[in-house]
């Protein structure tokens, strides 16, 4: 008998499912979302199992035999720190950014030392063919032999060469090119990119294979696809940067095997991407000296302190209303230090337009930068500059009080290396550790008297 064929609606936002047209969609709101998809039985998925044909079946959680993770260590000690230590056998791992970001870059040079490790890795492009990616590699100065390269979107044949090859790792670029071909609806869609995932779930967690999936992103920066993606891998990684520079931020915001503070800094050359060691120094090499709104705030990455410019332009405006302009920093957090530093520190800055950014393309979001927005918005305004070996670190109340900050010790030290004499951080966070004797700490305990000590 043919195979039964059914239709339904999908919502391309949300993926939400209906047996008959709506015009707007009562999960997500958004109108003109459904579109009909016609399925066929896919009673042959549900049988799946490992590659050596054995199925999984119930056991006691008592006789359950726990081991440790092993984890597989590439090259890139930025892209290890991210996945919590190395790559996870069995876990599907997803990869977002804005095109032409350095995402294809980064996992083929990922691949190449996972090959090197002795495992298999097998490369699925849906994207470009086998020539381009070995242009790419050549360019990279990836020669390996053993290294496989398919160019299929057909998830059927795929499952079919990852049972052949019994790879260790699978790289898919990119999984809204997948096509299973039980489904009628195009690739890109809710449900194609749905019963793709949940197929490579089910190789990657049977087989004990670690795969890889990049993933496109929509205007508003989120993954495309329906948002039940990102529960189903165990991995989320969003590749971030500023095309006009050359720095490549790898953020991880799901990870059932580390950590999601974790931040990987690289920088794009034309052999690929390369480890930004120090990335303090390279955020702070072109700052002037003497500049007006300027500052130094030390922020945590995760485990890792982070020493970056935030500047500041205030100039008289020429309309009814301000203006505020923010990059790289919460537009609604200048807005309320602005508020507060005309509350509470006297500076007049309703009739003025506010510019803020964080120099070099790093977006900081912690409360512990506060105090370095306040001192560079005090410092355009009052057209005072701050002295070069300065730092500032504190987050702000409304009522003016400057309020203690974690991993104070962490931070002063990593000031403390790159030549920095002075650190001003909040009163409450001086007690409880061992104050360096090679920098000044200030401690200050409101708004008004940090403005005071920093200016007078």
């Amino acid at each position: 008998m043919p195979k039964k064929i059914k239709s339904q609606f999908v919502c391309q936002s949300c993926g939400y499912i209906s047996p008959k047209y709506l015009g707007r969609c009562p999960n997500c709101g958004q109108w003109n979302q459904m579109v009909e998809e016609k399925i066929q039985g896919q009673s042959q998925q549900l049988g799946r199992v490992n590659l050596s044909g054995l199925q999984s079946k119930p056991e006691k959680i008592g006789e359950i035999v726990v081991t440790k993770e092993s984890r597989v260590q590439t090259r890139l000690d930025e892209f290890n720190r991210v996945l919590g230590g190395g790559v996870v056998a069995g876990s599907l791992i997803l990869i977002g950014g804005d095109p032409g970001i350095g995402k294809s870059t980064l996992l083929l040079q990922v691949s190449q030392q996972l090959n090197e490790t002795g495992g298999r890795v097998l490369y699925v492009s849906g994207e470009e063919s086998g020539q381009q990616i070995k242009m790419r590699g050549e360019r990279l100065g990836i020669f390996n032999p053993d290294f496989y390269v398919y160019a299929e979107t057909d998830m059927s044949l795929i499952h079919k060469e990852i049972e052949e090859l019994k790879p260790q790792y699978v790289i898919v670029d990119s999984i809204q090119t997948m096509m299973h071909p039980d489904l009628g609806s195009v690739a890109g869609s809710v449900s194609q990119v749905r019963e793709t995932t949940a197929e490579l779930l089910r190789i990657a967690k049977t087989n004990q294979i670690a795969v890889f999936i990049v993933g496109h992103v929509t205007k508003d920066g989120a993954i495309a696809g329906p948002r039940m993606l990102e529960h189903m891998v165990d991995t989320v990684l969003y590749f971030e940067g500023d095309r006009h520079h050359s720095f490549r931020i790898l953020r991880a915001v799901k990870n059932r095997f580390g950590s999601t503070d974790e931040i990987g800094i690289f920088e794009m050359h034309e052999n690929g991407l390369t480890e930004v060691l120090n990335p303090s120094q390279a955020f702070l090499e072109e700052r002037l000296e003497g500049a007006t709104g300027s500052s130094i705030v030390v922020s945590m990455e995760g485990t890792r302190p982070i020493l970056a410019e935030i500047q500041a332009l205030i100039t008289p405006s020429m309309f009814g209303n301000a203006k505020r302009t923010a990059a790289g920093l919460d537009y609604n957090r200048v807005s309320l230090l602005m508020a507060v530093l005309e509350k509470r520190a006297g500076l007049l800055l309703q009739n003025q337009d506010a510019y803020l950014k964080a120099a070099g393309g790093v977006k900081l979001d912690e409360p512990a930068i506060d105090l370095a927005i306040a001192i560079s918005i005090a410092s355009s305004y009052k057209e005072k500059g701050t002295l070069p070996s300065e730092c500032f670190i504190g987050e702000i109340g409304l009522t003016g009080e400057i309020r203690r900050v974690s991993r104070i010790e962490q931070r002063v030290q990593e000031a403390k290396k790159l030549g920095f004499t002075k650190v001003f951080l909040p009163k409450n966070n001086l007690d409880g550790w061992q104050l360096p004797k090679e920098i000044e700490i200030v401690g200050v305990t409101t708004i008004s008297e940090a403005l005071n000590k920093v200016f007078h």
